[in-house]
């Protein structure tokens, strides 16, 4: 038995050295091996630059003798692709059959992985692989590795591999079995201790636990066989395998809205770019103090003019307007009086200054609002509503920003009995309106999402399988709801385990409502499948789908904000932990939100969501405890603003 394997991670990218929260294949490797049981020791980002590769590698191999060793990113014809060359200068053995196994799995999915340039082998005790820097074709690549690595581990720790080989040599049909065992678990199962959240994802992720499909309906699980899990374990596993996704580059608009920065912004322009008076009045030389002067020129916001003011001189001048050049302070119009006009009484051509100014009074210097170079925006800023981040960017001169993309979030509602909610014939028996999808692309949409309707699709495998391929093709993240629970049209489960080839994360939760909801992972992309009734899928929406989708936009808060609120009445607990629906309201003179229940919390209600802004979290009731009463604080997870009675 090998024991726990030591690993190290290099993303090979100068993109990615200068900006690490770019880099989403050493994450995403790091996460995938970490869920097979192996022990990720480091990770490391290094630039294109062969004697950083160089170096970070020999730091593992020859020092600290990390037993794998995967690299991912530089394999490629460009330019800086280096990686290769690296890897292949430090080798002492080459390992062509992983190299070839590799690339012949990269090819299954894209011709485009010819121009992948895979180098394997072993220096020392470590096995190094170079991956692509591609997500997707890096969870493939080590996915197809995974069985052989710790057996390879094993030979180069100075083992004999005996326990592979007698089971080589095993019966014809013990292999057959073996090799169908295997099919389904795609993962070696490890042998270490771990956190009770890691040991449901890798149950999960080790068998297809879903009911056999077209296998009769008295072959059904009587119980469900997914572990239950808490809310908080659900959570956990889900940020797990989400990352933020890549970025993009974004022109400096009310579109921006929303969007989360993906770089330190500093400013281009000064601002203002000129000396500039605050109020209406006459640029002077303070030393000259009050007294009567000639008015020789004037400026007014806009004009470029440029004039150098003599002592013994003044210049009207506009709010906003350009100071002369000699002039060092302004005053204002109030502190002046007319004295003498030109012959047709349209210009002024003396005035009286009564005021004894400083210098610098009523002026804005160049840069004294925002300097050049001066930090207007950090990564992790978000752009608001409110307006100011795309005002102060408009105002340096930044005409477009690097910023992390929205994921676009699919929503696919299943169910023979499920009528689309504008279909105007009336309902026959059985029948009901489609309320999830609506609502979900509403919420989705509200929180500033790309939200895609995938429409409705009934309770056939067929049909169901063709629909969530070509919904995965299309978006990020796939939301659906219905056919989770045990009865025998219940099918997502099954569907994605037997026919889509995906790792069930968890499959039951233990929580009022949305116990039967599922989170799995296709490739990269996430699918969260949701319970059909309406509360439930409104719900395990903004617990599980909301987080994960703020924290894919580059949120550094991607969690929803929780507070503590007083109840306004006594609510009896459930023996689950239940969140509840509830309005939140904030009463003058009060510095806490009272909240109010919407009412029957049934799961098919979705009445109960109907004003609701907040989500109580009332725990589950024991023998000493069975109600909470009036006049009680607890936390509520905040699903939208409190309602001020002012």
């Amino acid at each position: 038995m090998t024991s726990l394997i030591r690993v190290g991670i290099l993303t090979v990218s100068d993109t990615s050295s200068n900006k690490p929260k770019a880099d989403r294949s050493g994450p995403l490797l790091r996460d995938t091996l970490t869920a097979v049981g192996w022990n990720v020791v480091d990770t490391a980002i290094t630039s294109d630059d062969p004697k950083e590769i160089s170096k970070a590698l020999l730091k593992w191999t020859d020092i600290e003798e990390l037993d794998v060793i995967v690299t991912t990113g530089g394999t490629g014809f460009g330019v800086r692709d280096n990686t290769p060359e690296v890897v292949k200068s430090l080798l002492d053995k080459d390992a062509p059959g992983i190299t070839h196994l590799l690339m012949s799995t990269s090819l299954k999915y894209t011709p485009f992985a010819a121009l992948s340039r895979p180098v394997c082998g072993v220096r020392g005790k470590s096995i190094i692989l170079t991956l692509p820097g591609s997500p997707k074709a890096c969870k493939e690549n080590i996915e197809c590795v995974l069985d052989i690595l710790p057996h390879a581990v094993e030979l180069t720790r100075g083992g004999s591999g005996s326990g592979l080989h007698n089971k080589m040599l095993q019966s014809p049909e013990d292999d057959s079995k073996s090799h169908h065992h295997h099919h389904h678990h795609h993962h070696p199962k490890p042998h270490t201790c771990t956190h009770k959240s890691d040991e449901v994802a890798r149950d999960n992720t080790t068998g297809n636990l879903s009911n056999p499909l077209n296998a009769p309906v008295t072959r059904r699980h009587r119980q469900s066989p997914y572990p239950m899990i808490t809310v908080e374990e659900g959570n956990a596993l889900i940020q797990k395998y989400t990352q933020p996704l890549e970025t993009e580059i974004k022109e400096v608009d009310d579109k921006l809205i929303g969007y989360v920065i993906a770089e330190k912004v500093t400013a281009r322009e000064p601002v203002p770019g000129y000396r500039a008076s605050i109020v209406d009045g006459y640029a002077v030389k303070a030393q000259d103090g009050p007294g009567s002067y000639p008015v020789v020129t004037s400026s007014v916001a806009g004009s470029s003019d440029v004039f150098t003011l003599q002592s013994g001189q003044i210049s009207r001048i506009t709010t906003g307007g350009m100071i002369p050049d000699g002039a060092d302070a302004i005053v204002m119009v109030e502190d002046t009086e007319l004295q003498e006009t030109s012959d047709d009484g349209k210009q002024e051509k003396v005035v009286k200054i009564l005021a004894q100014v400083q210098v610098g009074e009523n002026v804005r210097e160049i840069g004294c609002d925002t300097p050049i170079g001066h930090t207007i925006a950090q990564e992790g800023d978000i752009i608001t509503s409110v307006g100011g981040e795309i005002g102060v960017l408009s105002s340096v001169g930044i005409r477009s920003i690097s910023v992390y993309r929205k994921p676009r979030v699919g929503v696919l509602s299943t169910g023979n009995e499920v009528v689309d909610h504008t279909n105007t014939v009336n309902l026959r028996p059985g029948q009901i309106r489609d309320s999830n999808r609506p609502t979900l692309l509403a919420a989705i949409s509200a929180a500033g999402f790309e939200a895609i309707d995938l429409g409705i699709v009934g309770d056939h495998i067929d049909d169901l399988e063709q629909k969530l391929k070509l919904s995965l093709d299309e978006v990020d993240v796939l939301i659906t709801t219905g056919g989770v629970s045990m009865g025998e049209m219940d099918l997502l489960k099954p569907i994605l385990e037997q026919k889509m080839g995906a790792t069930i994360h968890f499959g039951r939760v233990r929580m009022k409502p949305g116990k039967p909801t599922t989170f799995a992972t296709v490739n990269s992309k996430l699918v969260f499948a949701l319970p059909g009734n309406p509360v439930s899928a409104n719900v395990t929406f903004y617990l599980f789908v909301m987080p994960a989708l703020r924290k894919m936009a580059g949120m550094p808060n991607f969690q929803l904000p929780v507070m503590q609120v007083k109840l306004s009445h006594s609510i009896k607990l459930d023996s689950r932990p239940e969140y509840h629906r509830a309005i939140g309201k904030v009463q003058p003179n009060q510095s806490h939100i009272t909240v109010t229940s919407t009412g029957v919390q049934q799961s098919s209600r979705i009445l109960s969501m109907v004003g609701a802004n907040c989500l109580l979290k009332l725990p589950a009731s024991t023998t000493e405890q069975r109600q909470l009463e009036a006049g009680t604080f607890l936390n509520a997870i905040i699903i939208g603003p409190p309602v001020f009675n002012v």
